[in-house]
């Protein structure tokens, strides 16, 4: 089902948000000066909770957002009744309500990833294997306080990496994995020995996979399948010598059950991307655990991916505010 621009539209913006801008970089990395020109633009720093987002958004006929890092249920979209145009970043945004935007007369438009940073989550995943396995952190902190060597690491070469998801994201992982000397195993619902031979992995089933890992690494896409698809029994299964990193989505790790292992060391370390409530509240348990690792969810935030991004929604908001929109999500049609 197509959804057309209706006739009559008025494709005045006047007040546009740009969310989520953590470090800041969006007017940077694109130029802003046709919009500007044409219309106020308000560029928020800090993430927005709901309920602040309804009042802080109220006066804005379009939002443009990073990614997800936005969530835009009907709850909050019903709250804004002068929006008219989501910009959002990459090919969908899960925790927009396509419906309810809509039947609010809500336009869509997203972006095409384009530039040379597709590797850019998996080498964050190897920094964070390489970070474990040679205690990096513990070590550079002791240097810039004054001390010398306080541990001992372990090379990867050898040992097994087990990849989570062999899709886009995964598949990545495995050629700097073999160039390194490890041995590759890989599980996920969909996956096949065929397709894992074809990725340069070897299937195993899901137990065999956290049994025998010395390192998993997580590549899967977060849904109702996959949410808490490490859990308490997954967890048990694994070597106390044993390593995870999470680059993919926080809901994919039953947090409470990571929580016990670490503590109890029933698992070596954790390096962890991404997390159940993002920013990661100030107050967080998992900030005070010695053997976790932790990074602000940097897997895709490269120049590489940011400057197609933001290049994209400048636009798609002039092709919007010149009457004939581009990239419609929800089956929308592009002028």
């Amino acid at each position: 089902m197509q959804q057309t621009t209706p006739a009559g539209r008025d494709y005045t913006l006047s007040r546009i948000a740009v969310l989520d801008d953590y470090q800041g970089y969006s007017m940077e990395l694109a130029d802003w000066s046709a919009v500007k020109a044409r219309a106020e633009v308000v560029v928020f720093r800090q993430h927005l909770p709901e309920d602040e987002a309804a009042v802080a958004l109220a006066d804005f006929d379009a939002i443009c957002c990073i990614r997800e890092r936005m969530a835009l249920p009907a709850s909050l979209l019903r709250r804004l009744p002068r929006l008219r145009f989501i910009g959002v970043t990459g090919a969908v945004h899960r925790t927009l309500d396509m419906d309810c935007a809509k039947a609010q007369g809500i336009l869509v438009s997203n972006t095409h990833r384009r530039g040379s940073g597709a590797y850019a989550t998996a080498e964050l995943a190897w920094g964070m294997i390489l970070s474990l396995a040679r205690n990096l952190p513990t070590e550079m902190t002791g240097m810039k306080k004054g001390g010398w060597q306080t541990s001992c690491g372990i090379s990867v070469g050898g040992r097994t990496l087990g990849v989570l998801g062999l899709g886009r994201l995964g598949s990545h992982m495995v050629p700097v994995a073999r160039a390194f000397g490890m041995n590759v195993i890989a599980w996920s619902q969909n996956l096949t020995p065929e397709k894992a031979a074809a990725a340069g992995a070897q299937w195993v089933d899901k137990d065999t996979l956290f049994r025998e890992a010395d390192f998993l690494s997580l590549h899967v896409v977060l849904s109702e399948r996959t949410r808490h698809i490490v859990g308490a029994h997954e967890l048990a299964l694994m070597k106390p010598t044993a390593y995870i990193v999470n680059t993919a989505r926080g809901p994919l790790i039953d947090r409470d059950a990571l929580i016990a292992a670490v503590v109890a060391k029933r698992i070596a370390g954790v390096a962890l991307d991404t997390f159940d409530v993002e920013p990661l509240p100030d107050d967080d348990a998992l900030r005070t655990l010695d053997n976790v690792w932790l990074t602000p969810h940097l897997g895709y935030t490269v120049r590489e991916l940011l400057v197609p991004f933001y290049e994209d929604t400048v636009e798609n908001l002039l092709a919007y505010m010149g009457g004939n929109p581009v990239r419609l999500l929800g089956g929308g049609e592009s002028h």
